[in-house]
């Protein structure tokens, strides 16, 4: 009995060796069968780089616009382009409309100018712009009065109660 489970096991080996030898077979003849595909020549372009000039925006001083781009070059089939771009509205436009600053808070009130300071770090330059590193700008301080003494709210509402009760 175990000479016949035995000889059915060497059967199962065998056969599934001869499959395997048999699939290594068709996957080496399914790749010698392959055309080599010739690479691709790169083209050497005798084309500079782009230059972007700054964002226009359509209307207004911020939001959609666009910017116009040329290159050089004798065999190049486009010197000019247009394209798209943005300008944050929300963004500090006396240092240039495609600079970011971070600002720190506002400095102390200088009382010879009568204004108060603070300086900003580039952040980010939209389409390489050109930005200076930090910036500084300054606003006028905010009227320098002293604050009128209060009564305190208690003394208000009590003194309110007393006209009450006598009218």
């Amino acid at each position: 009995m175990q000479a016949q489970q035995y000889q059915q096991q060497r059967r199962k080996f065998a056969a599934a060796f001869l499959a395997f030898i048999f699939i290594l077979a068709a996957v080496g003849t399914a790749e010698a069968g392959k055309k080599e595909k010739p690479e691709k020549k790169v083209k050497k372009s005798d084309c500079g780089e782009w230059q972007w000039s700054v964002c226009v925006p359509t209307s207004g001083d911020c939001g959609l616009g666009t910017r116009e781009g040329t290159r050089t070059g004798a065999e190049c089939k486009q010197t000019m382009k247009t394209q798209r771009c943005k300008i944050p509205c929300n963004w500090k436009k006396q240092f240039g409309a495609e600079c970011k600053y971070q600002f720190q808070a506002w400095g102390e009130c200088d009382l010879n100018t009568a204004l108060k300071t603070r300086t900003g770090s580039l952040k980010r330059a939209l389409h390489n712009a050109e930005c200076q590193k930090t910036v500084t700008i300054s606003k006028p301080c905010g009227k320098l009065t002293k604050p009128k003494p209060q009564e305190s709210k208690k003394k208000k509402k009590e003194g309110k109660k007393q006209e009450k009760m006598l009218d």
